[in-house]
């Protein structure tokens, strides 16, 4: 883990800021498609769609939260 003190080089912390919400808005497709698709016994053009839809809120979070 790296220390507090360390100043962090930028183009390091341009790939771990995109990664993180690539990551984030990964895991949030995945999630609701799965929830959709086999929990709730929806179609797979809702379920894609509501993946899709999940996604782009959940970089938009991501990209917001790492802005701070």
């Amino acid at each position: 883990m790296r220390d507090l003190s360390q100043p962090l080089v930028e183009g390091s912390g341009a790939v771990k800021k995109w990664s993180f919400i690539a990551m984030h808005a990964a895991v949030a497709a995945v999630f609701i498609f799965l929830l959709q698709r086999f929990s709730l016994n929806a179609s797979l053009e809702s379920s894609l769609l509501w993946a899709l839809t999940f996604a782009v809120c959940a970089a938009g979070l991501a990209y917001k939260q790492s802005n701070r």
